[in-house]
């Protein structure tokens, strides 16, 4: 759909997964990417860190000690959300909670395929 620049089905669409399942992680991540292209950045860093949150109380549920790599195609859409959180909350004026998602980030897959580290390096807004 928002390749077809359907956006405002997109939006629908994820709104009525989120009504039966509101902890999809992919109806957020998609839902913080629309949030981004509309310059919203409060509602792209609810939604990804919602996203992150998911993602993060699942890793803890289930004692994972392992790694999480982006290489695996069923960890990509929270990695995604936890980089996009860390940019947002950076360009918010909130360096130190970003770095904290980072830091996260680079013990989830310390290969950094996601180009994170740079996040540390590049100014706010």
């Amino acid at each position: 759909m928002l390749d077809a620049g359907e956006i405002d089905v997109a939006i629908d669409e994820c709104r009525w997964l989120l009504s039966g399942c509101s902890d999809c992680l992919e109806a957020h991540r998609i839902l913080g990417e629309i949030a981004l292209g509309e310059n919203d950045l409060p509602l792209a860093r609810g939604h990804f860190g919602y996203a992150y949150r998911l993602g993060a109380k699942a890793l803890e549920q289930a004692h994972s000690q392992g790694p999480l790599l982006y290489r695996v195609p069923a960890n990509r859409s929270f990695l995604e959300s936890a980089k996009a959180l860390a940019w947002c909350l950076k360009q918010l004026g909130k360096g130190e909670m970003a770095a904290e998602v980072v830091e996260f980030l680079l013990r989830c897959d310390p290969s950094d395929p996601l180009g994170v580290k740079r996040l540390g390096d590049e100014p706010h807004a």
